[in-house]
């Protein structure tokens, strides 16, 4: 496999395509394709089938460009926008030979990709299935059908009993969405701090600022870590429910190796009359694949992204239980929330790609992935706890690792900086007792998207290695740096021609690079 900045590396989904066919069936021929020039009064009215590519809607040919009308230009990427084109490939490059470590990144399928970049981005389609604002949504709601039975059926629901809407545009929306749908203004809720692993749109505040607009338009309580276990204090969470009472709890995080107890949390949101939510959004593959707990034993609502471990397009979805739940019709209520509530037509190319991975999911090859999943990121959390890492909780049940640096004296921020230094992506992450979020304690590392490339144990093992030699020389540069202590001084210092560790960055990043590009990227 080549470089990604080569034409190599763009492929058919990707590539431009050029055309010499006419598009529609032309009066006295039964050739179809899209023309060169194509006079539409000349065009027959009914809807003619398109042969050749239906991602991109035109076949390969050698023509730069198709006209349309004698004015509307069409040509390809590389021709319209060079510099966007530029800008892509230069991505595609840095994935490539990077090792991409975010836990909530994933590469998702050639598939996905080519339906997510198909005519269904031309759509308009405002309401649900077979209840549309606009005409010739006939395919349109055949897909989102589907779409929503394939989900059901990947996380092994009953249609009877759950319901599922697959347009949410992200998961911090569809969570917005559930607590439109069930919630008043100043309504209570209760999340998992974010300094502890929560998620931002679970309710984050600071005793300054409102953070998330979830603590502007509703009241939060966090709850929290044990920070001696690193795992969640269920009976601190009891009593602060007990006090606070909340109509609604939210399990689920962002940085949070550990599985939930949905029978515990469930036992507290009966106690108090609440509702229980879960935001599965990292761990929904896992879900899927049972490689992990089911929260949809015990919660009224599930909400999940669909790009992280799913391995599908940038999208959201909301299950809801069927039966009404304290009183209220989830279905009606969260539909309702979505549309006409807080969004416009839904991203119909999205619930394409997401149609198709759903598919995806429902195989035996998708279970061993989210097993292999699994058994990288333990392989990875055992080689840094040899190397002498503190991780919080101890280790991980999940798709990532969270590590505690500051017993080493040194912060996620600069670690982040010097490995990004040596093609190696993750993400400095609080953990407990941080004091602050632009330079925490931590890094998360996540397994997904370099399992998808391929890696076994072996390699995530050297990915420990690798993550290590790159602390060192963050050690050694940190006490470099003369006369301040502030995070920005580092940032200048590490690109500047003073920088004296440039050899032992470049050798790791030669290393990294040389790994990761032993590795396809699906799609590109």
């Amino acid at each position: 496999m080549q470089a990604c900045g080569g034409t190599a590396m763009m492929g058919s989904s990707q590539q431009p395509m050029r055309v010499n066919k006419p598009a529609f069936p032309l009066k006295g021929s039964r050739f179809v394709g899209f023309p060169h020039q194509v006079k539409l009064n000349s065009v027959k009215p009914c809807r003619a089938q398109v042969e050749g590519s239906l991602v991109t809607g035109r076949p390969s040919s050698s023509v730069s460009a198709s006209v349309l009308e004698n004015s509307l230009v069409d040509h390809g990427l590389s021709e319209a926008d060079p510099e966007v084109s530029s800008i892509i490939k230069k991505e595609k490059e840095r994935q490539f030979k990077s090792l991409e470590l975010i836990a909530s990144e994933n590469f998702t399928s050639r598939a996905v990709m080519e339906a997510v970049g198909s005519c269904l981005t031309n759509k308009y389609s405002e309401g649900l299935p077979d209840k549309r604002y606009y005409g010739g949504n006939e395919h349109i709601d055949e897909l989102e059908i589907l779409c929503q039975k394939r989900a059901l059926a990947a996380f092994h629901l009953d249609e009877k009993k759950w319901g599922i809407n697959v347009q949410p545009l992200s998961g911090s929306p569809a969570n917005f969405e559930v607590y439109t749908a069930i919630l008043n203004p100043h309504d209570r809720i209760m999340g998992l701090d974010l300094p502890h692993g929560g998620h931002l749109s679970h309710g984050f505040m600071t005793p300054k600022r409102r953070v998330s607009g979830t603590s502007i338009y509703f009241e939060s309580m966090p709850y929290r870590l044990d920070e001696s276990t690193g795992l969640v204090d269920y009976d601190m969470l009891e009593k602060t429910a007990t006090l606070f009472r909340p109509k609604l709890i939210i399990a689920g995080a962002s940085a949070y190796p550990r599985d939930f107890d949905y029978p515990r949390m469930r036992k507290i949101a009966d106690a108090v009359g609440a509702f229980l939510m879960m935001d599965m959004a990292h761990i929904s593959g896992l879900v899927a694949a049972s490689v992990v707990a089911n929260p949809f034993e015990y919660c009224d609502i599930v909400t999940t992204t669909t790009h992280k471990s799913l391995r599908g397009p940038r999208g959201g979805m909301i299950f809801f239980k069927k039966d009404p739940v304290l009183g209220v019709d989830l279905e009606s209520a969260i539909n309702n929330a979505v549309f006409p509530g807080l969004q416009g037509g839904p991203h119909n190319h999205t619930i394409g790609g997401l149609a198709v991975c759903l598919k995806h999911v429902q195989s035996p090859e998708f279970k061993a992935y989210q097993n292999q999943v699994v058994s990288n990121c333990r392989a990875l959390a055992n080689r840094l706890v040899e190397l002498g890492y503190t991780l919080v909780s101890g280790g991980t049940d999940n798709h990532l690792v969270l590590v505690d640096l500051r017993p080493l004296g040194i912060d996620g921020a600069r670690v982040e900086k010097i490995l990004d230094m040596a093609s190696i992506t993750l993400n400095k992450n609080s953990v407990p007792g941080d004091k602050s979020a632009l330079v925490p304690g931590g890094i998360r590392i996540g397994s997904p998207a370099m399992t998808t490339r391929g890696f076994k144990e072996k390699e995530f093992i050297a990915i420990a290695d690798f993550i290590h030699e790159g602390v060192q020389i963050t050690i050694d540069a940190k006490g470099l740096v003369s006369g301040s202590s502030k995070l920005q001084e580092f940032l200048k210092f590490a690109v500047s021609s003073d920088f004296l560790f440039t050899d032992k960055v470049s050798s790791l990043c030669s290393r990294v690079e040389a790994l990761t590009t032993q590795f396809p990227i699906p799609g590109v």
